[in-house]
């Protein structure tokens, strides 16, 4: 069957072949197939869907169309984490440095922020020095070295995603659920796997706004991830609201280790212990997620994750006493009493991208100085003149107009509301 055929099928709403899948992305791969025919492929599936065997199959060829790492017999249970991407989400930073503590090594390979949700490569690139491009080699020996590394794919993870990420951005494609599916399973196994936890993000701060369409990519996701003989579990986890306090760059990084040290926001400290117990529970390292938790408990008050984040930098050429200084702050205040009901958390991010702060094209320059400290939650009582934000931005027309989008994203209203669940669900037996 040729690749135009292939279109036609999964266009008339046909189920695809495991050959005729492998057959479409290797020829995609090799330049056989063009860009043209992909991009109707991937229009097709986005009207169409794929069933759980054909998303399985479709990951499968993406994975196989680069290597995979190898582990030497006898290495620790290889797990890691990935989120779908979130504002302030900065658990990673926290995350990976903490697990290595664990008996478990975590090669996380991680991208960059593009539109409102702030990318893990550029939070950790505010570090002077700090490598992001390690080689297939560099990333092995540091991760059975230190037990973690944090940095981008290799051109040999997965180039089938490569190509095709960048056509979807463009045919408005990027909302397919089995092509999220299988763009990041692909990159995520290509480390060998033993455990993953996928955080999957819903809220006005990401693109799965509802708890339903977070739960069936939360469940592809699972399944796929089980399928392919990972043991995988998912958190759909909320994002009506920054995670943390900072939103940014540099001031991330500050915030996660301010966590490290044994400090740091209650919800970020919360969401990173309960990814880490399902990983370390998954892994058979622990016993129950109590346990883990009282484990990550003890290792963030003896200042051991801490000393393994530094470690980490050191190796990846970073120095943490080299931090870039932020940018001015400027302090945004309620016009009235009451209490915050609502954030537009995408307006929040925007606003922050908006002084330099993350990029809407890959090409945008960051400014890793710049950034937003959130003083409020929902459900804050609130009085006229309180703190609501903190903008740290250099003085210009941008500027302001940063700080008025910002105070009209935090809602103020007459009736308390509760704050809302940190976890939403749990998918995954």
């Amino acid at each position: 069957m040729n690749p135009s055929q292939i279109i036609a099928r999964k266009r008339d709403g046909c189920r695809l072949t495991v050959p005729q899948i492998h057959t479409f992305i290797h020829g995609y791969t090799s330049g056989e197939i063009p860009d043209y025919q992909m991009a109707a492929l991937a229009m097709a599936v986005y009207l169409q869907g794929m069933d759980s065997g054909e998303t399985a199959a479709l990951t499968e060829a993406m994975l196989d169309s680069g290597m995979r790492f190898t582990w030497p017999v006898g290495s620790p249970t290889c797990v890691d984490k990935h989120s779908t991407g979130g504002v302030g989400d900065k658990a990673s930073l926290v995350l990976v440095p903490l697990l290595a503590c664990c008996q478990v090594c975590v090669p996380m390979i991680s991208g960059r922020g593009l539109g409102p949700t702030g990318g893990t490569l550029d939070k950790l690139e505010s570090i002077s020095g700090f490598r992001t491009d390690l080689s297939v080699a560099e990333i092995q020996a540091q991760t059975q070295r230190l037990g973690c590394v944090i940095t981008g794919a290799t051109h040999e993870i997965a180039p089938a995603d490569r190509k095709l990420y960048a056509l979807r951005d463009v045919t408005a494609t990027v909302g397919s659920v089995p092509l999220i599916t299988a763009s990041i399973m692909s990159k995520k196994l290509a480390a060998s796997l033993d455990v993953l936890v996928l955080d999957v993000k819903c809220g006005n701060g990401t693109f799965m706004e509802t708890p339903s369409a977070a739960c069936a990519l939360a469940d592809s996701l699972v399944e796929t991830g089980t399928r392919m003989g990972v043991r995988t579990r998912a958190l759909v986890t909320d994002m009506s609201q920054p995670l943390g306090r900072m939103v940014g760059n540099a001031v991330e990084v500050n915030e996660a280790v301010e966590t490290l040290a044994g400090d740091g926001p209650a919800d970020l400290r919360a969401l990173v212990c309960r990814l880490g117990a399902e990983l370390l529970v998954l892994a058979g390292v622990e016993s129950s997620p109590a346990a883990a938790e009282s484990r990550f408990d003890r290792l963030l008050a003896s200042g051991q994750a801490l000393e393994r984040f530094e470690q980490m930098i050191q190796a990846q050429g970073g120095d943490l006493n080299q931090r870039r200084p932020l940018a001015p702050a400027t302090e945004i205040r309620s016009p009235e009493s009451g209490w915050v009901t609502e954030m537009n958390t995408r307006a929040l991010s925007e606003a922050v991208i908006s002084v330099g702060g993350g990029r809407h094209v890959m090409t945008d320059v960051i400014d890793p100085s710049v950034g937003l400290e959130m003083m409020v939650r929902i459900g804050d009582r609130v009085e006229q003149g309180a703190r609501l934000a903190r903008l740290y931005a250099h003085r210009g027309p941008q500027c302001a107009l940063a700080e008025s989008q910002i105070a009209q994203s935090i809602h103020i209203g007459e009736q308390p509301v509760e704050c809302p669940s940190l976890i939403i669900d749990r998918r995954g037996a």
